[in-house]
């Protein structure tokens, strides 16, 4: 909060006329998240524009109308629908961020494909070894298409829910589990190597009750191992789990409303999700990571 208010105060010093004048937000997700929140509580609202310069902000956090700050234990707690006036993104920023914020963002875009794109599954894991700082920043044909892709998908499931009346929503998939997480590990996860996590525990469950075949999780847990994502956790126990889980219910007005991926392309949502469950869904992941990581040491033998 104190951020925000710093960021009223400079409006204030700098007189800015209510309208015709415009705030400009340049940076990653949470400058943009801090600026856009006070900008909506300043005059009870003056107009702003986002220039992301991260990925996860050019694809994620600068193109909603979602502004909010982190309060106590809970990210996002505070915080505000308030429309920008413009999002002006150039891949060229990209060319800034260390790899690190690459597989940040591309957590993302593959929360994306695994709920709504099976095509943008298939372009990901075909440029897996490719993406880096300078081929976003360049946006090459096949680089371009996941980036587009990944932002129209987004915005299509934004658009005609802004207000979130209603509440099962597939971009919430990997975003279940991960606020907590995001906020308890020591040393920090980003927030998209915490959606990371959290979709590996969703991967398990979606294949636990069904969903998704064996084939299916080994391809998704083996892109997220790709981009240098994590997929589990020493803080994720089924304890913080279950926490989680009645948290996110609150959030979700009553219901658990989880989605949970049905193939890869396609979403189905859960409402009966057990502390048992959340339980198996761990010790598949750990038993799939170590079984990876003992591939990983035959083949370097």
């Amino acid at each position: 909060m104190e951020q925000a208010v710093l960021v009223t105060e400079a409006m204030s010093r700098m007189g800015i006329l209510r309208r015709a004048e415009k705030v400009v937000a340049v940076g990653g997700g949470v400058v943009l998240d801090i600026v856009g929140f006070a900008a909506s509580m300043y005059r009870r609202g003056v107009p702003y524009v986002r220039v992301p310069t991260t990925l996860v902000g050019q694809i994620d956090a600068g193109i909603g109308v979602k502004t909010g700050i982190n309060h106590g234990h809970h990210k996002n707690r505070l915080g505000a629908y308030f429309a920008l006036e413009l999002a002006l993104i150039d891949p060229e920023f990209l060319r800034t961020i260390d790899p690190r914020h690459v597989a940040n963002g591309i957590a993302e875009v593959i929360k994306m494909a695994l709920v709504k794109d099976a095509v943008l599954f298939d372009l990901l894991e075909s440029t897996v070894d490719s993406i880096t700082p300078n081929t976003l920043a360049g946006c090459g044909s096949a680089i371009s298409e996941v980036l587009s892709r990944a932002i129209s998908g987004m915005l299509d499931e934004l658009e005609p829910n802004l207000w979130e009346q209603v509440l099962e929503r597939s971009v919430d998939y990997g975003h279940t589990f991960s606020p907590s997480l995001e906020l308890r590990a020591d040393p920090p996860l980003l927030h998209g190597e915490a959606v990371a996590v959290d979709m590996a525990i969703c991967l398990a469950l979606a294949h636990l009750r069904g969903h998704l075949s064996q084939h299916d999780v080994d391809r998704a847990l083996r892109l997220l191992q790709g981009f240098r994502l994590p997929v589990s956790h020493p803080v994720f126990t089924r304890e913080l789990l279950t926490e989680a889980l009645a948290d996110a219910v609150r959030h979700r007005d009553g219901l658990q409303r989880v989605p949970l991926t049905r193939g890869i392309g396609s979403v189905v949502f859960a409402n009966d999700l057990t502390p048992e469950e959340l339980g198996r869904a761990l010790e598949f992941v750990d038993s799939w990571t170590a079984a990876a990581n003992s591939e990983l040491v035959g083949a370097a033998v």
